[in-house]
């Protein structure tokens, strides 16, 4: 009995969590559409991000701020002793451009809109400042640490175009890669 009370309850909430999904993306794909163009997807560090994005909206929108990010999301997997993984994610960069301040979106309303985003760029480090560790030295350690440890990471990185408005944002993303094989 009381395994099908369980099971019961387990059902209902990954029901609801299901419908729950289903109504924020339709109520966001009702309020409007960003759709997010980048002419390259391979860029080096310090290289200069240039796309455009097309905002459409089909209701009223409230906007706080139309913006436009490059993000890195590092993926941590690690192996315990009893062989069981576990992965974790985390926001290591975030870099954005502004494109308008708060403004109100007519329904009806299009736009295209260019944008230019910089990469992290190589920084090499000065010999008479103390403290700044050359890429190559923190590319070693690394190596040696995961060599030393049951854990990889990865990092993805994403250009992601976003009006911040009242209510349901309107989003819209691409991965892109940055080459890092110069530091190893």
């Amino acid at each position: 009995m009381f395994e099908n009370k369980m099971l019961l309850i387990v059902v209902i909430v990954l029901g609801g969590a299901i419908l729950a999904a289903i109504a924020y993306y339709i109520t966001r794909y009702m309020r409007g559409s960003i759709k997010l163009s980048l002419p390259l997807t391979v860029f080096d560090p310090g290289a200069t991000i240039t796309g455009s994005f097309d905002l459409e909206t089909k209701k009223d929108i409230k906007g706080n701020k139309l913006i436009v990010s490059l993000i890195a999301i590092e993926k941590i997997r690690t192996h315990d002793s009893d062989g069981d993984t576990r992965t974790r994610s985390k926001e290591v960069y975030r870099d954005e451009v502004l494109i308008e301040e708060a403004k109100d979106y007519i329904a009806g309303f299009t736009a295209k809109y260019d944008f230019r985003i910089s990469t992290p760029g190589n920084q090499t480090p000065d010999p008479e400042t103390p403290g700044i560790i050359s890429p190559q030295v923190v590319q070693g350690l690394a190596t040696a640490f995961k060599l030393l440890s049951n854990r990889s990471a990865t990092i993805k990185w994403k250009v992601e175009a976003r009006l911040d408005a009242k209510g349901v944002d309107l989003v819209a993303t691409k991965s892109i890669s940055i080459n890092t094989k110069q530091f190893m």
